[in-house]
């Protein structure tokens, strides 16, 4: 019995022991943490967005960074970037390229355990591996955006690689992408900056029919952009003043032929001063003619945008640094297109421009874009509740519903108009003429 309470004793010892050195190594780690900035990773998409369409995440062209560096479909372009990056280190006649291509290295080594936090490794390459990796893949997107987009050359795989550069686990860290912007372009353009010299890559991979969000470019930091496909992100986000609460996410559905038919109009939002912004306006008087009215971004609709959405929906769902704005504006975007004829009917409004080919590809890509994406605490919450409120409250009674009616089937057109002035004009001689025919 004796020798059983000493193994007891010995074990509660132990466990005692193993608790306190476990708890000291968490609060060592957490100390770590705050003492050293913690670099943002290269995100790995998650599976279940990856195999709705994987064609949206993997390079078509060419692999920046580890991550799809050994995929069959870009191993042809690795003589492409060779190419662009001997072509860029020849138009700096300021040095020489093995004064350029050294101090590079330095660069990229004095990085090293920087870069490698950035990634989750999937095959274990040595230093000198990454640092060639990580050099000649900055050289070779500076050098295409610079020969492309400053001196005009042509390229017919171009706008693939500009694709390409905006996926989430084909990017390179930002920071470092600015040093060898300091020992290459720099020496070409002083004036410019980074985030400046990137315009034309945005301006090809924007959504939306507005330059609000270039426009703050200017703006942003370096230490607030962890890539590429972060940059855009960060054109998409509202200026000082925009005020978000914490609301739920939106789950009730009026698609925008439903929403048309109870009195809603779509108009673009020209004047915003976010480019996702989204108001609402109401008529002045209960029982008016006028339209409640949806004003939004105009959503640019080509064969690249599913690409592009899902993207950065997959950047801000594995990011926890940034909220969802572009996942707030995909769920309105579903909400509101069910059909070919949803689509249709914000063409007509002008806040959807769609070069897909057809209607019914565009609402199938839009109707897939959400599925497998958490429910997200959605910005326009307080836009959609309005909305569904001016929709119960007009659509449900008997005169709105009906004034919508007669709205739709006599004032949709000028000729409908035309024809129902007309048609009263000659209701009404009838009339007086039979008032006329019974007084004789």
């Amino acid at each position: 019995m004796e020798n059983r309470d000493l193994e007891l004793g010995d074990m509660e010892n132990m466990i005692q022991e193993r608790a306190y050195l476990f708890l000291r190594r968490v609060l060592e780690q957490e100390q770590k943490s705050l003492n050293e900035p913690i670099t943002p990773p290269i995100y790995m998409v998650p599976r279940t967005l990856r195999d709705l369409s994987p064609h949206s995440f993997s390079p078509r062209m060419v692999s920046i960074g580890p991550l799809h560096r050994d995929d069959e479909n870009v191993q042809a372009f690795e003589r492409q970037k060779v190419t662009y990056l001997i072509k860029l280190m020849n138009h700096i006649t300021s040095s020489t390229p093995e004064i350029i291509m050294n101090s590079c290295m330095e660069k990229v080594y004095a990085s090293m355990e920087k870069i490698k936090a950035c990634y989750v490794w999937t095959r274990i390459y040595n230093d000198f591996e990454i640092a060639e990796m990580m050099v000649m893949d900055a050289c070779f997107i500076l050098g295409f955006i610079y020969l492309i987009f400053q001196l005009n050359l042509a390229d017919i795989f171009a706008e693939d690689v500009v694709c390409d550069l905006v996926l989430l686990e084909n990017q390179i860290p930002f920071f470092f992408l600015e040093e060898i912007f300091k020992c290459t372009i720099a020496e070409l353009m002083p004036n410019t900056s980074l985030v400046k010299f990137m315009y034309p890559v945005l301006s090809i991979l924007n959504l939306f029919d507005s330059d609000v969000g270039l426009n703050i470019l200017e703006n942003i930091s370096i230490d607030d952009t962890h890539h590429i496909l972060s940059l855009l992100h960060e054109c998409y986000k509202p200026q000082t003043g925009y005020i978000f609460r914490k609301e739920f996410s939106i789950t009730r559905s009026h698609s925008a032929v439903d929403l048309d038919k109870a009195g809603v109009s779509f108009k673009p939002n020209r004047y915003q001063t976010w480019v996702l912004g989204m108001e609402m306006e109401f008529p002045c008087f209960l029982w008016s003619w006028c339209k409640c009215t949806l004003r939004m971004p105009i959503f640019y609709v080509s064969n690249s945008t599913e690409l592009i959405l899902r993207n950065l929906i997959a950047y801000e769902q594995e990011s926890m640094q940034t909220q969802n704005y572009i996942t707030s504006y995909a769920y309105v975007i579903n909400m509101l297109v069910n059909t070919q004829d949803d689509v249709a009917k914000l063409v007509d409004s002008e806040v959807l421009i769609n070069v897909m080919g057809s209607n019914e590809n565009a609402a199938n890509m839009i109707n897939n874009i959400c599925k497998e994406v958490p429910l997200v605490n959605s910005l326009y919450r307080q836009q959609w509740r309005a909305l569904d409120r001016y929709y119960n409250r007009y659509y449900n009674r008997y005169w709105p519903k009906h004034i919508g009616w007669m709205r739709r089937t006599y004032f949709s057109s000028p000729w409908n108009i035309i024809a129902l002035v007309v048609g009263s004009i000659i209701f009404a001689l009838t009339i007086v003429q039979t008032i006329f025919t019974v007084g004789d």
